[in-house]
């Protein structure tokens, strides 16, 4: 498969760098020297990884670059066996969470359908075998000693599916990173404050739950005093989303997606999941709708740990991309609603998160999983809360906050 015919030029590729590098990592004041920064990078992004490193070093921090072999997964999963599947190295891992600072991981799926006739069984034991792998970061990054971030290299399978050439798909990830400005770290800063300004007005409302109606949708979704909304923090390149972990007890109701959700190499279409008491009682996929069940048999999949909103007026993102990083993003007419099935977000606790012990986020209504995939839905729709002293206030309607 050509991935090659277009490729953006050298200045563009060294301002998604620095981006990345100095501004969403360390939460958007960028790396510092002698910081270790581990970079997770498919070969085909090899000019990105190199821009990368480049930008690491001007830094003073210490790049650790990964490349990995596209192509590889396929083979991986139909031969290995079970022990093979689930073989976790944990001291080599545990060194390695101690040893980074930070992690900028690089997505390009050469090959969107690549595990389409794979057993979605094995993908999920080899993917709950690195549960703690995940769990340990996690914990770092509440001891506010990790960030991490996330960026796309285009690709022309993905193009494909969407109907964009390649060229046309990167103009998408130029125009939504603000690498078609000359100072996109300055445009970034400056959004930022936005969306600071977004999330102190959400987190001034002490919301007890949320009531999200619109068609093919029909849900109520409990927060509780305890939970704050969080966006703009870097994690992901482009960010314009506003999120939140609910306590996924008092879930209800039904949620219909009409986004198609691209995940474990395979695809999943028109979903839709219903709750009760916080658990998902149904669930289909017309299209992928093995991978759906065979997900949530994951330990908590079959609940909620992220909601999520986009303002369609922050957001530069103006066509699908088959890729979640950038669809649970897209603005469009209605902006974009979406949630994830399994893990919570500790740093969406009103308080110091460093202070719980794994039974105390229990108790709270975190979920725990090894799952978190997240499914959108970019139909019409009116977010209402109901505050903790009984008022109700419409935050989010036709795509867009009405907080003022």
């Amino acid at each position: 498969m050509n991935t090659s015919s277009y490729q953006p030029s050298p200045i563009i590729l060294e301002r998604y760098a620095q981006v990345l590098v100095h501004f969403a990592l360390n939460s958007g004041e960028g790396v510092k020297p002698g910081e270790v920064v581990d970079c997770v990078v498919p070969d085909v992004a090899k000019a990105l990884a190199q821009a990368l490193q480049k930008e690491i070093l001007k830094a003073g921090a210490h790049p650790m670059l990964r490349l990995l072999p596209t192509g590889f997964e396929k083979d991986f999963f139909e031969l290995a066996n079970q022990e093979q599947l689930t073989f976790f190295p944990k001291a080599f891992s545990q060194a390695r969470v101690k040893l980074i600072d930070h992690q900028i991981g690089v997505i390009a799926d050469v090959d969107p359908y690549d595990l389409k006739d794979i057993d979605s069984a094995k993908i999920m034991a080899a993917r709950n075998a690195k549960k703690a792998y995940r769990e340990w970061l996690t914990k770092k990054e509440t001891q506010g000693k990790f960030t991490w971030t996330m960026g796309l290299w285009g690709v022309e399978a993905k193009a494909a599916v969407v109907g964009l050439s390649l060229e046309e798909y990167w103009q998408q990830i130029i125009n939504a990173c603000y690498l078609d400005k000359s100072d996109p770290i300055s445009e970034w800063r400056q959004l930022h404050q936005l969306q600071t300004k977004i999330k102190n007005q959400l987190n001034s409302f002490s919301m007890e739950s949320l009531t999200v109606k619109g068609k093919n949708i029909d849900l109520y979704v409990k927060l509780g005093a305890d939970r704050i909304w969080q966006g703009g923090s870097g994690r992901n390149i482009p960010s314009f989303e506003f999120f939140t972990s609910p306590d996924w007890r008092g879930t209800e109701g039904r949620i219909f997606f009409n986004e198609p959700v691209y995940r474990y190499g395979k695809v999943m279409r028109n979903i839709t999941l219903v709750f009760k008491q916080g658990l998902i009682i149904e669930a289909h996929a017309e299209e992928g709708n093995e991978l759906l069940q065979e997900m949530l048999k994951t330990p908590n999949a079959n609940k909620i740990g992220e909601y999520s909103l986009t303002d369609k007026r922050m957001s530069r993102i103006t066509h699908t991309m088959a890729e979640t990083l950038f669809d649970e993003n897209i603005g469009g007419p209605f902006g974009n609603t979406h949630l994830a099935v399994g893990m919570s977000y500790q740093d969406c606790f009103r308080g110091d998160a460093a202070t719980l012990s794994k039974k105390e986020w229990a108790t709270r209504g975190f979920n725990d999983s090894a799952e978190h995939t997240d499914i959108v839905s970019t139909t019409d729709r009116v977010v209402t809360a109901r505050l903790t002293d009984g008022s109700e206030k419409i935050i989010y309607a036709h795509g867009e906050f009405t907080l003022d």
